[in-house]
């Protein structure tokens, strides 16, 4: 499916001159990107036109970008993809096919990496202290949270599924549609889970309270959830008096490191990322004192490549600056050492779903994307929604990549026994 531009404003902002500084970014971009080897990228700004790389299997077609103000150069040159991004959603430029963009540039890591770590160097430090800043201690986690997911239930009822699932579905078969693929990934973490009558599952980040409905409803266990969300506290405990199921669900406003209990089963679907690097042992030895010696916990993560951790832990992309701050990606060897080190629980699981990801993205931006008259009727601008499209497609070339993946993992306690739960 092709991209949508959303449409941007005209008049001056095509017509400004460009500066000296725009000239010699133009430039400077232009050298760069005559190092593209993987698909092939043409580049229009009025009457001129550049053409780099060459078509291959990945990318029949080109990409084509239109600049439509010169100081998109300089964003691009002095502040690398963070400052490409941010100047898309200023309207500086366009493309209709940004996914495919995405990911010819991830396919030439050398040329993005040289572009994010040349001109770039002034603006990185300030970033980084910016990010610390936003790191997940108890009070900055509600923040952090609060940023992202209380702008708005009614702006996430318009692109996700009926059951409001915010994290990767699970997809069958080529035919299944997102309604149906987030069932089906609920269905098979409470399957993974062995979930039964007589059990007490810990949700830890609640959503909506999709998960939480689907275990008790049709499961009958119990089920204690918690979240740092107000709005998602307000509507996941509104729909559970709704469902009638009061009496088997509790949901609890309380950062995971407040929690109490003993719980058979735990559960968090994809709120490591917002964990943070410096809190992740923590994170797994609360879920460990948590757990009873019999228990089960399964999460589901958002990872990055072990390859690329590290570097990622020092750089702050598009996702942490305007998306998710103080967000962050684990790797799996991350995960593991966290695990053994904090916990007396070791990984009897693993699949990766990142190509099931890369398909949910898809579905929610064709979803957004068709429902954008109803988003401006929220009273979200133009900026906002160009700011969605970048951070939809961005992480849908991410996944498509198999720079970024998705992990379903099942962590035992020692005296657990694999019969209980089904892989």
């Amino acid at each position: 499916m092709n991209d949508t531009i959303i449409p941007v404003a005209r008049g001056s902002v095509e017509n400004r001159a460009d500066t000296l500084v725009d000239r010699v970014a133009r430039s400077l971009m232009l050298r760069q990107l005559c190092r593209l080897r993987f698909g092939e990228l043409r580049i229009e700004e009025g009457e001129q036109q550049w053409w780099f790389g060459s078509p291959c299997e990945e990318f029949p077609r080109p990409v084509c970008v239109r600049i439509i103000h010169p100081a998109a150069w300089s964003s691009m040159a002095f502040g690398g993809s963070v400052g490409a991004g941010e100047s898309y959603v200023g309207g500086h430029w366009v493309c209709q096919q940004l996914t495919d963009l995405v990911r010819l540039f991830l396919r030439n890591s050398e040329v993005l990496e040289d572009v994010d770590s040349g001109l770039n160097w002034l603006g990185r430090p300030i970033r980084r202290i910016g990010h610390w800043l936003q790191r997940n201690t108890v009070r900055g986690s509600r923040r952090n949270i609060q940023a992202h997911y209380d702008i708005g239930n009614d702006l996430f009822r318009v692109f996700l599924d009926q059951k409001l699932m915010y994290s990767s579905a699970y997809y069958p078969t080529a035919g299944t549609d997102l309604d149906q693929a987030a069932t089906a990934k609920l269905d098979r973490v409470c399957r993974k889970l062995g979930l039964r009558p007589e059990h007490h599952l810990l949700e830890i980040g609640t959503g909506w309270g999709g998960l939480a409905l689907h275990a008790a409803r049709h499961y009958g266990c119990r089920v204690t959830t918690t979240t740092i969300s107000r709005e998602q506290f307000d509507l996941a405990r509104q729909r559970v008096v709704d469902a009638g199921l009061s009496d088997r669900i509790d949901v609890l406003f309380d950062d995971y490191r407040e929690l109490q209990g003993s719980y058979d089963r735990i559960v968090s679907i994809e709120m490591i990322e917002a964990v943070g690097h410096q809190f992740m042992a923590g994170y797994f030895a609360q879920c460990s004192r948590l757990l009873k010696a019999d228990g089960f916990m399964l999460i589901q993560a958002i990872t990055i490549n072990d390859q690329h951790y590290k570097k990622a832990l020092r750089t702050v992309d598009f996702i942490k600056q305007f998306i998710f701050p103080g967000g962050f990606l684990p790797s799996l060897t991350a995960i593991s050492e966290s695990l053994t080190k904090a916990t007396d629980m070791r990984i009897t699981h693993l699949e990766d779903i990142g190509q099931h990801y890369a398909q949910t993205l898809r579905d929610w931006r064709a979803r957004f994307i068709a429902r954008l008259d109803d988003v401006k009727a929220l009273g979200y601008s133009d900026a906002f929604i160009r700011l969605w499209e970048f951070y939809l497609c961005y992480s849908e070339g991410g996944f498509t990549e198999r720079h970024l993946g998705t992990v379903q993992f099942i962590a035992s306690k020692p005296r657990a026994r694999p019969a209980d739960v089904c892989y």
